[in-house]
């Protein structure tokens, strides 16, 4: 099974140096990325810049096809007033089969705002006492968890084009 998790930090480049450390623990197989993406919402700027973060840590299970789903969503959906209201109720409906749901959605459009940043990542395997020492020292930052299960898994990158096997 795979968890999908959102960590929310309280610097635009909290995430950035969050996936650097797990890229570390990856590496001493403590933990199991399969896939990844930042949100960074730098002081200043009207609209958070989003990336998916894999092309450093291997092919992404889920694919920029769903990253860029839920981001719009999330992010850029709500900017856009009601001209997108029924096509973004189809698209958080779709999304609710993958375990992502409108409190989901609305929750971290409330956290993640102008000077904070969003890790969002899908884990397999974790050692997570190890995982949590490593980050014993680090900014902390506030977990939002939506766990996935193996068939909404499958299902999701049916869905979105990404290869069932792929991994890290």
């Amino acid at each position: 099974m795979s968890t999908l998790t959102v960590w929310k930090f309280n610097t635009a480049d909290g995430a950035d140096h969050a996936l650097n450390k797990l890229e570390d623990l990856q590496k001493q197989q403590l933990i199991q990325v399969l896939d990844a993406a930042i949100v960074s919402w730098p002081r200043g700027r009207q609209r958070p810049k989003t990336y998916q973060a894999m092309n450093t840590m291997g092919a992404g299970a889920l694919g920029g096809a769903f990253w860029g789903l839920l981001f719009g969503l999330i992010f850029f959906a709500p900017l856009l007033g009601v001209i997108v209201g029924a096509t973004a109720g189809a698209i958080s409906g779709r999304l609710t089969d993958y375990g992502i749901n409108d409190s989901f959605i609305k929750d971290l459009q409330s956290k993640v705002t102008e000077g904070t940043s969003a890790l969002f990542l899908l884990t397999g395997q974790v050692t997570l006492d190890k995982v949590e020492a490593a980050f014993a020292q680090e900014e902390k930052g506030e977990l939002i968890q939506s766990n996935l299960s193996t068939e909404q898994e499958a299902k999701l990158r049916e869905d979105f084009g990404a290869e069932v096997g792929a991994q890290v």
